[in-house]
């Protein structure tokens, strides 16, 4: 181990489930997860995709919701599964640097598009007169646009800092994907200036979405509250609900990684808290909001119940 850490500049992960049947029945429930939600997000990009009852603001998020929930799971899954059944923990430096880069730019990107649908909801429920100029095809257009590149470049600040600490130590990363917090404890540098910088990026990306989503439907709660209409009360109490449950899923575990200081929390707990949100939520999402949602049963019902009829 010490002349491979010696003479290679690659990483070791050491993965998240120990080497037994335990982690064998682990490892099948993951890829079962994987399937489903890479299933569930491919369904939910082709029905808004193909049906024009779904061609609104709303959805046009929500398909950008699955494809970044898509590649969410697909940065992470397929190399921990390869690394537990080929025997090998390995990963290139370059490989380690695209993982980490893809993971970042979608935590930034996702915060970002879960901000703009609660601000799509609360323009629809609170402001309904307003909400063909405000949130019309372009501004949406914009919304996506923006939450991509602004988490792209949070994304490669971060990673490009990465890879240019010089690790002196172990390259064994204590994590089943190169996550940059878990990296930094293998520098031989002093990184508190970068914990601060982790620090700020988390509340600019993730705290600060977090608690204007929070305003949004604050306000729209009231407005739901003194709503006259049971159906329009119905309605919009089940929307918000559905994006309430989504938004807790996949902020909270980022909230206690990330903004905790790195001496109150342990390898193991990182670990679990992340597998919320780079396998959990990508799997539960579709089904939240398809479940819960009668326009996407509809959109279902049609273009199924449409290709069924052509065979």
């Amino acid at each position: 181990m010490e002349k491979w850490n010696h003479t290679s500049s690659d990483f070791i992960l050491l993965g998240l489930f120990p080497l037994n049947q335990t982690g064998h029945l682990l490892l099948f429930l993951t890829i079962l997860i994987f399937i489903i939600a890479s299933v569930g997000n491919l369904t939910m990009i082709h029905l808004i995709r193909l049906d024009s009852h779904l061609h609104t603001p709303m959805y046009l998020l929500l398909s950008q919701l699955s494809l970044m929930d898509l590649m969410y799971i697909s940065t992470t899954v397929p190399k921990m599964a390869f690394n537990f059944l080929s025997g090998q923990k390995g990963i290139s430096f370059l490989g380690c640097g695209v993982q980490s880069f893809f993971f970042l730019t979608m935590a930034g990107s996702e915060g970002l598009i879960l901000a703009s649908m609660a601000y799509d909801r609360y323009v629809a429920i609170c402001h309904p007169l307003h909400y063909p100029s405000r949130m019309g095809t372009r501004t949406c257009v914009k919304m996506i646009i923006g939450s991509w590149t602004l988490g792209s470049i949070n994304s490669l600040a971060h990673t490009v800092y990465a890879l240019h600490i010089p690790y002196c130590r172990s390259r064994a990363i204590d994590h089943f994907f190169c996550d940059v917090p878990a990296m930094l404890p293998l520098a031989c540098i002093d990184t508190w200036v970068y914990e601060d910088m982790v620090f700020v990026s988390t509340t600019l990306f993730l705290l600060l979405p977090f608690l204007g989503i929070t305003a949004s439907y604050g306000r729209v709660l009231f407005v739901v509250y003194h709503m006259h209409s049971k159906e329009g009360r119905r309605k919009a109490s089940t929307t918000c609900s559905t994006h309430l449950t989504v938004v807790t899923f996949y902020y909270m575990p980022f909230v206690f990684t990330y903004l905790q200081p790195r001496n109150l929390r342990s390898p193991t707990e990182d670990k679990i808290l992340a597998v919320f949100y780079t396998t959990l939520t990508p799997m539960l999402n579709p089904i939240i909001y398809s479940l819960k949602n009668k326009e996407v049963l509809g959109a279902m019902t049609r273009v199924f119940g449409k290709s069924s009829s052509l065979k």
